[in-house]
């Protein structure tokens, strides 16, 4: 849903509060205090009385929405402009779009990443599974020397390791302690794949050796070439080519600490880039419903 289709269905604020009632709770509100569904609707504060804790509470109890006082038609808004840009958008950019200062624009971002990623289903990556590492950071400088001016696999830059399934999904993560040993890289492959039915295609970094004893286990030279029939890492290295490209081009920078849910930002709009509802899906994320 892009923003002239937001304008038009919640052009007042009943409007979108009436489409999180229905996303919500399908028309019977629940308290989110004590889950009572015996309440009384009170139209006028767009409320509802809870009849068995004495309580008045909204559609945006315990939600990202929560003690915000922005309407919610610019939190709709910010949804949409967060799932429809490809390389993300930085947070001065959404806030001249919505109107808001800086801060104010980047805290929604957070909020609609992290209600996203604490719903997000992580399915076992099936068939064909590309594997492969890529170093975030700054562009290494002149004149510095040293290690700075290493690039790849002797960078100081932050490990990310990303699994994508053929044509499917993506799976990415930082490097837990910065470490691409070969049992990290294994453990990685175990939460993530489904072992019994897929096959790993990787570049030959040493730190895959070992990995065959978990499943099929295919290697791609780029010394020599690149594709070898169905054995390439295009798909992940394309995963990787978007995310750099968002980080430079519109976050500038992103910190360690909050890089985690950049990544998965980018999985998930990468994951449910064929998705029709993925609007509603990630309001449902937001209110705590989880099935459309």
């Amino acid at each position: 849903m892009n923003i002239i289709s937001i304008y038009k269905q919640f052009p007042k604020e009943e409007d979108c509060i009436s489409y999180l009632e229905k996303i919500r709770w399908r028309d019977r509100p629940v308290c989110p205090y004590c889950k009572s569904t015996n309440s009384t609707s009170l139209p006028k504060e767009q409320r509802h009385h809870c009849n068995n804790c004495n309580t008045t509470f909204s559609v945006t109890v315990n939600t990202i929405f929560h003690h915000s006082h922005l309407s919610l038609q610019k939190w709709l808004l910010a949804v949409s402009l967060v799932l429809n840009a490809k390389k993300g958008i930085a947070a001065r950019q959404l806030a001249r779009d919505l109107e808001v200062n800086k801060n104010t624009a980047w805290r929604m971002a957070m909020k609609i990443r992290q209600a996203v990623i604490e719903t997000e289903q992580r399915n076992l990556l099936t068939g064909l599974v590309e594997m492969d590492e890529t170093y975030i950071g700054g562009k290494p400088r002149k004149g510095t020397g040293g290690d700075a001016l290493k690039r790849g696999r002797g960078t100081k830059k932050i490990p990310v390791v990303g699994l994508a399934e053929r044509n499917g999904r993506v799976s990415a993560s930082v490097a837990e302690n910065g470490n691409l040993s070969t049992k990290n890289l294994a453990e990685l492959v175990r939460r993530n794949v489904d072992t019994q039915n897929a096959v790993l295609i990787t570049d030959e970094f040493t730190g895959y050796i070992g990995i065959k004893r978990l499943l099929p286990h295919e290697k791609v030279n780029h010394a020599i070439w690149y594709v070898d029939g169905f054995r390439h890492t295009n798909n992940i290295e394309s995963f990787w080519a978007l995310l750099k490209r968002g980080v430079v081009g519109q976050y500038h920078k992103v910190s360690p600490r909050y890089l985690p849910r950049y990544i998965d930002e980018f999985c998930y709009r990468h994951n449910n880039r064929k998705n029709t509802h993925l609007f509603a899906e990630t309001i449902a994320r937001s209110v705590g419903a989880f099935a459309i």
